[in-house]
């Protein structure tokens, strides 16, 4: 079932979707919350024992504090990073998800080093000694749940790998010719100086190019093109985000010299 703007302002009692600042849609047989998308300004938001298997709607909610969504259907702990970037979110209740099980230790380790400022998580105030050990215990994700193939969608796979290896040669290539071009002019609107190409994709073979270079060069591409979209404040989240991460490695290169 879809959660419609006529639904959410009825049960705000708004005029606009603008001036809706609390929702409760507990048990309501939602699956499609994309008019979350339409909904900035909302702080709280309760969606307990609904359908709902991802959070993708909900990180346009930049002014969110309290997100309630027990018992839904989510079941990939790696939607958690749409969830990293609401600045104001302070409590969570996620329990009774797919992914809070088979190890619960994990999923709250998890769920603290991705989001270490909440205050409390599934109805348990959040340590200072819990975010620490979030660090080494939990998985952090940097990138949006990978979609699902064409492949797992019913598409026809190529017959061979032989053809496979093209399309997947020809796609990257495509890719890799307009991302260096949209990169540099990100890249020079920050005073960097553009990368030449041997610099953006430095690989001369398709067996390289599957290589961990490649894929942090993507990465970081991504990241590039992000950045022209974001304001002041989405910016400095993500320069203590960068701190943060800068931080941690300098540590782990420190133990392991030792």
């Amino acid at each position: 079932m879809k959660l419609t703007r006529k639904q959410v302002l009825s049960r705000a009692k708004a005029s606009d979707l603008d001036s809706v600042r609390k929702l409760n849609c507990w048990g309501s047989r939602l699956t499609d919350i994309s008019v979350f998308h339409e909904l900035p300004n909302i702080e709280v938001i309760t969606l307990s024992v609904n359908s709902i298997s991802t959070l993708e709607p909900i990180s346009r909610c930049q002014n969110l504090t309290e997100l309630y969504l027990r018992k839904n259907n989510i079941s990939n702990l790696s939607e958690l990073y749409y969830l990293k970037l609401l600045p104001k979110l302070k409590i969570l209740w996620l329990s009774e998800n797919p992914f809070c099980c088979p190890d619960p230790h994990r999923y709250r380790m998890t769920v603290l080093r991705n989001l270490p400022n909440l205050h409390k998580l599934d109805n348990q105030a959040v340590t200072v000694d819990e975010v620490s050990k979030a660090i080494t215990e939990g998985e952090e994700f940097t990138a949006p749940p990978i979609e699902i193939s064409d492949t797992e969608n019913g598409l026809p796979e190529p017959t061979t790998e032989h053809n496979c290896a093209e399309v997947v040669t020809e796609s990257e290539n495509d890719l890799l010719n307009f991302s260096m071009e949209e990169t540099n002019k990100i890249r020079q609107q920050l005073g960097m100086k553009p990368l030449p190409r041997d610099k953006f994709s430095p690989f001369s073979s398709p067996m390289e190019a599957s290589g961990s270079r490649k894929k942090k060069n993507n990465i970081l591409n991504a990241i590039l093109l992000l950045l022209k979209d974001l304001d002041t404040e989405s910016l400095e989240i993500v320069q203590r985000t960068a701190e943060n991460r800068i931080h941690q490695l300098q540590r782990k290169e420190l133990q392991e010299e030792r």
